[in-house]
């Protein structure tokens, strides 16, 4: 999708630097990253009315470092340099970067420069908390700049060219510890590049539709609908595009949840009379699982077995020349290198392309969005809350949560006691404070007294957490009287299971699902 009005981000590795877009966003303008080492030819053709460089966990003064090419300081679009990229603009334009001792991790009080558009808006400039992460500092500021702030161990914290557009600031405004940090970035997109609070879900859902039907043409479309809320509004997206056109493919692998298929794909059919076929491969996916453990090897079985049966069902379907898929943004950003050599992409991500033998063109409605954004379509296309908010499910499903052998015995246990987290979390009020709240069944068993009699019997774990976009997590506070009630429930109620654990780990260094 085409956007006139949009500040381009430079990644230089900062673990931030998708907060800088989200801001961005959240203050109505399209923001998109793209890689430090991008062809500056990409980012002069995008025609951005601003460019932004993040931080990053290197130094300017070793020679492997990542290096800005200089043609984009001379676009004439206004600049801005947030940490490590404060220290290249510094660099690139003539000022002096040195190794210092007096390394600034965490909160500072900034003192600031109130006659600096950045600040306005802002009380008590003189002092504000802000967030620092650096080693380098900046020395000597380039010619024809201005110090706009300082902290007690820096005398070079923001400085600004008014005359070029170019700013730059040694702490983070993206992160909710810098106070202020909304209205310095909101001051720099709209007082200092003057542009405008278009990009709204509303205008997305319109130009969308339009451009979907334009692509598309009168060609048929296939998608994997799963029940989740990226593939449920790509649907209803292309439905409104080209109709009956699009044939949705909804594969049972007898590894959903508890009623998962009739709530949520009865009521697509029902209500917005979505063109889906039912697969009920269940048999198929267990025979296929039986006595397997290891996680990797459940996830490449379960999505290989998948591919097997969509790529059935699609080609009995006749002149279908697209593929649908719900990627997001952050699926995007994870899968292409913006920080050197690509961490191992999840192996059910839906990113790494089509199938070889599958020849269809791919269509990604969603590409451009975050999860938060993709919601919001959601309510301007009129799906129901239960829909909205539920929350995220892996694509191998109950398998990596039941640890170890999947079995038909092992997959409902832990479906009944799913059931009772999720009816718990929703009777509470807590369903949509939290990212994702589920149970785990452990490949173990424990010794417990029941009446009279000693059981040995599963262990459940529970795993509640709380995120913004999964790629950091902590674990939630939920009251101890709700996480009791579960824990009794599942207890009485599930039988085969005698103890219910909580995992209290984060992300990093542990992961949201456990396998």
């Amino acid at each position: 999708m085409q956007h006139d009005n949009k500040v381009i981000i430079l990644d230089f590795g900062s673990q931030f630097t998708q907060l800088i877009a989200r801001r961005i966003r959240e203050a109505g303008v399209y923001s998109e990253i793209h890689p430090c080492n991008v062809d500056p030819r990409k980012i002069k053709d995008l025609k951005p009315g601003a460019l932004i460089l993040s931080g990053g966990p290197s130094s300017v003064l070793e020679d492997e470092s990542p290096q800005l090419d200089p043609s984009l300081l001379e676009m004439g679009v206004p600049v801005l340099g947030i940490c490590y990229g404060m220290q290249l603009m510094t660099n690139d334009l003539g000022g002096r970067v040195v190794s210092s001792e007096d390394r600034e991790y965490g909160r500072a009080e900034f003192k600031g420069d109130s006659s600096c558009v950045l600040f306005e808006g802002i009380e008590d400039i003189e002092k504000l908390t802000v967030w620092m992460s650096h080693g380098d500092r900046v020395e000597a500021i380039p010619e024809g700049f201005k110090v706009c702030g300082t902290t007690e161990s820096i005398p070079f914290a923001a400085m600004a060219n008014d005359d070029k557009k170019m700013y730059a600031l040694q702490f983070h405004p993206e992160v909710a510890h810098t106070e202020g940090g909304t209205t310095i970035i909101n001051n720099f997109v709209f007082k200092v590049a003057g542009l405008k609070a278009d990009w709204t879900m509303s205008s997305f859902v319109e130009k969308c539709i339009e451009e979907m039907r334009e692509k598309i043409g009168d060609n048929q479309v296939v998608l994997g609908l799963s029940g989740g809320i990226d593939s449920t509004v790509v649907a209803v997206l292309l439905h409104k595009a080209i109709g009956k056109r699009l044939h949705c493919i909804f594969v049972d692998n007898g590894l959903l949840r508890m009623h998962e298929r009739e709530e949520v794909i009865g009521f697509l059919e029902e209500h917005f009379e979505l063109n889906v076929k039912c697969v009920d491969s269940a048999d198929l996916f267990l025979d296929k699982l039986k006595g397997v453990e290891d996680p990797e090897k459940k996830r490449k079985l379960i999505g290989y077995t998948f591919i097997d049966v969509f790529n059935e069902e699609a080609g009995a379907l006749k002149d279908v020349k697209f593929l649908a898929q719900g990627t997001l943004y952050p699926d995007v950003i994870e899968s292409e290198s913006f920080k050197g050599p690509s961490a191992v992409i999840k192996s059910h991500h839906n990113v790494g392309g089509l199938p070889e033998d599958m020849d269809l063109d791919l269509v990604e409605p969603l590409r451009e969005l975050f999860k938060d954004e993709v919601r919001k379509v959601a309510y301007e296309l009129g799906l129901p809350e239960f829909i909205i908010w539920r929350q995220p499910f892996p694509g191998p499903g109950l398998a990596i949560r039941v640890l170890g052998e999947i079995t038909e015995e092992r997959l409902e246990i832990l479906r009944q006691a799913d059931k009772i987290v999720q009816n718990e979390m929703h009777a509470s009020g807590w369903y949509r404070k939290v990212w994702q709240g589920f149970a785990v069944l452990l490949p173990l068993k424990t010794v417990g007294v029941m009446g009279d009699d000693r059981t040995y019997e599963h262990v459940i774990a529970l795993r509640i957490v709380d995120s913004i976009d999964a790629m950091t997590a902590d674990w939630s506070r939920i009251p101890n009287d709700i996480l009791a009630r579960m824990s009794n429930r599942i207890i009485n109620e599930v039988k085969g299971v005698n103890r219910v654990v909580l995992d209290i780990s984060s992300k990093p260094p542990a992961t949201i699902e456990w396998e």
